[in-house]
């Protein structure tokens, strides 16, 4: 029986419309004596099991404890910021929720095909869930009344609920995010190792975009979707984790407009962007299979013409598959995504 989860209905409502881009080659092994399931993602050719094998105790994301006898081997993920991070850690989780939709959204960490997948991040199907025996389920969640933490609970297993955006402090929020995994998965140096391979991807492509001197520095990220004709477009403000890369890398992000206290994500029209100036606009490449295109749609609308950026070119979609509310591989992607825009 599938079990229906409003509270869940809601986050993920909210997630589904987080769209955005990215890419890793990953193939499935499995460690039979172990029971353990690695990832052949980047940098996992030669990684052990776990980095530890010590019980684990530790505190989620919303103050609940969370003890297991040893680091989970066996997990499964509703939300694919956190699919991605543990493909990133060189485990490959027994089920997902929406494995088809990460795999568009999100090819920072390939999801190899033998993953069960659960139904979608609104509505998993856990009995589908629990028959895959994963000894930890990984869940986002808004507080820690959510009803997805009490359901999974009454199944026996241990949850590790996450929080999936923190307008303050974006980039720290989705490095806490990955910590909180490895921790959980005993995998807290192989989180070293990936944490510390952003923090260098991203000083190097901050000195080659200084190196590159653009002649403008503004910048307005987007993307958006067209319903009944409208086109309704969502610029990513200050508090997002793209907005937040983006001035890392010595640009500056010029959506002033209101954004929301988690994601920094804006709303607007196709007259509201005319008011960004002489700000380049960047947007998501991935292709929605569930809407047409709404950068051609706004392209119909003589205002768009009027954009400084559009009249001079400065119009660009970062690749396909960078899903901009992912961890630290997808955090790469967008890395190389500005720099590729900005320097080409």
């Amino acid at each position: 029986m599938t079990k229906r989860l409003p509270a869940l209905a809601v986050l993920s409502a909210l997630a589904l419309a987080l769209a955005g881009c990215g890419t890793t080659q990953v193939a499935a092994s499995t460690d039979t004596d172990a029971g353990t399931v690695t990832s052949a993602s980047a940098g996992c050719a030669d990684d052990s099991t776990t980095s530890s094998t010590d019980p684990v105790e530790l505190t989620d994301a919303f103050g609940r404890t969370v003890s297991l006898d040893e680091p989970a081997q066996k997990v499964a993920v509703l939300e694919w910021q956190q699919i991605e991070d543990v493909l990133s850690l060189c485990l490959t989780p027994v089920a997902v929720a929406d494995a088809d939709g990460y795999r568009t959204w999100d090819t920072a960490e390939v999801l190899p095909d033998s993953v069960e997948s659960v139904g979608t991040r609104q509505e998993p199907n856990l009995d589908a869930l629990f028959a895959t025996e994963p000894d930890l389920v990984i869940v986002e969640a808004y507080t820690r009344d959510d009803a997805i933490i009490a359901q999974l609970e009454e199944y026996g297993v241990p949850v590790l609920a996450t929080i999936g955006a923190n307008a303050e402090d974006p980039i720290a929020q989705m490095l806490d995010t990955f910590d909180l995994i490895a921790e959980a998965t005993g995998r807290t140096e192989r989180a070293e190792v990936v944490k510390d391979e952003f923090e260098q991807h991203l000083a190097d492509a901050k000195a080659e975009v200084a190196d590159a001197q653009p002649e403008v520095t503004d910048f307005v990220y987007f993307d958006g979707w067209v319903d009944g004709g409208n086109v309704s477009l969502r610029p990513f403000g200050q508090g997002s984790l793209v907005g937040e890369i983006g001035e890392e890398l010595g640009l500056t992000n010029a959506w002033t407009g209101e954004v929301d206290p988690a994601y920094g994500l804006g709303q607007t029209d196709i007259e509201g962007m005319t008011t960004i100036g002489d700000a380049s606009l960047f947007y998501t490449g991935t292709v929605d299979p569930d809407s047409e295109s709404f950068v051609d749609a706004a392209a119909e609308n003589p205002a768009w013409a009027s954009i400084p950026a559009v009249q001079d070119g400065r119009l660009a979609a970062f690749p396909g598959g960078i899903w901009t509310f992912g961890g630290p591989r997808s955090a790469q992607q967008i890395v190389d995504a500005y720099v590729a825009a900005i320097t080409q």
